[in-house]
């Protein structure tokens, strides 16, 4: 019997968990029933070209320049063009697109070339805080068009499912499956103390309480949180702190100016430290992870951070409740609350004692949850159900 082909198309191979989520869904789904043919678009400036990914993997992608996160109608088209001609080509009888720009080119294509099943995977949305309100409610009628051309609608996390089916109203609860993300962890949990010791000696830390916050300089990451915040608690401390903002991106110039304005009151406490490769490593050295966003779907940073071992704290948005246990792993902070967000910072730099019971929580809690064994699982029950169901075996 001939292999079921899978189509993945993700919208740009940058850091994120929608990479990870594509590249290992490729990689572990069983080989004897399974060919699978990834394809994606680059990076946009400023983000940070994230190949090594399936690269390490030993995936070979199959690039597409043409797709782009901003929309342009020539760019968009040709993509669409070239999305066709290869589904002409590897004949999948499924294609499973991720993130929104994928979502929408490649279930054209797929539906327009008469595949048998197409789903989308909600990694995040851009239905709040990302566009005014006449560019979001033309997003949302497209998506909805684009549901009913969906065999399934994955979400990453039930809070998701409930936003997109009944604040959104995309498609019908019963056509949504909730898949939640999974990552190879072990990497995170491995050798801890040793890491640690390395990321500390090269960081010049001895006894500082090291605090990091990982994630793109896009306005819905919201920075500014945590600078507001800092300035709050920085003249309350009696322990010494170093921040290391982790990323790049278009809100680089806003977010140098902060931090050289509290370098200034306060010398060397933050660094900036662009796009780190070996998060896993890194993680071990930090004290406190943190994300200040205004909009999320399943956050990667919280959950590597977790399985590392480090206490987190965030803003209540998207899918972080389903990540975090408050208070155990973490803290969840109402968004852009900067007094209480502020409290609890300072809370987890004083109080040595509740860094350490979160940190042995940690490991624990995501062990098995985010696994990229239980992703790998979950999709292959739900393939093997559409292919029943349309009579593919």
């Amino acid at each position: 019997m001939e292999k079921i082909r899978v189509l993945r198309i993700i919208n740009r191979f940058n850091i994120g968990g929608p990479t990870y989520n594509a590249t290992l869904l490729s990689r572990f789904l069983n080989e004897d029933k399974y060919e699978t043919l990834l394809v994606g678009g680059l990076p946009e400036e400023g983000e940070t070209d994230s190949l090594y990914i399936p690269k390490q993997y030993g995936l070979d992608p199959v690039l597409i320049p043409e797709m782009q996160r901003e929309p342009n109608f020539r760019s968009d088209r040709a993509a669409y063009i070239r999305l066709k001609e290869i589904i002409r080509e590897f004949n999948p009888h499924i294609v499973h697109t991720h993130a929104a720009k994928a979502g929408a080119l490649g279930r054209r294509a797929a539906y327009s070339a008469g595949v048998p099943i197409i789903i989308h995977t909600f990694h995040g949305h851009v239905f709040h805080s990302y566009f005014g309100k006449v560019k979001t409610m033309l997003f949302k009628q497209i998506e909805r068009r684009l549901a009913n051309r969906s065999s399934r609608i994955v979400a990453i996390s039930e809070i998701q499912k409930d936003e997109l089916t009944k604040l959104h109203r995309i498609c019908a609860s019963e056509k949504m499956e909730v898949v939640p993300l999974g990552f190879d962890l072990d990497p995170f949990h491995h050798a801890r103390e040793s890491k640690r010791q390395e990321v500390r000696d090269n960081f010049n830390l001895s006894d500082e309480v090291a605090i990091a916050l990982i994630g793109r300089f896009a306005p819905v990451k919201n920075h500014a949180l945590l600078f507001d915040a800092l300035e709050l608690i920085l003249p309350k401390l009696t322990r010494r702190i170093k921040v290391y903002i982790v990323g790049d991106g278009a809100e680089r110039p806003y977010i140098e100016t902060r931090s050289e304005e509290i370098n200034v009151k306060y010398p060397e406490t933050v660094t900036m430290t662009s796009w780190i490769k070996d998060i896993a490593t890194f993680n071990s050295g930090m004290d406190i992870i943190c994300l200040t966003s205004l909009n999320e779907g399943t956050p990667v940073s919280l959950i590597e951070a977790q399985a590392s071992g480090v206490p987190v704290i965030s803003t209540d948005v998207g899918g972080v409740r389903d990540v975090i246990l408050e208070n155990e792993t973490g803290f969840i902070v109402p968004k852009n609350d900067t007094q209480t967000y502020a409290e609890k910072l300072l809370e987890l730099i004083e109080n040595e004692k509740k860094r350490e019971s979160m940190s042995q929580n940690g490991w624990n809690h995501v062990r098995d949850k985010f696994s990229y064994q239980r992703l790998i699982a979950d999709t292959e029950r739900l393939y093997d159900r559409l292919l029943k169901e349309k009579g593919i075996q």
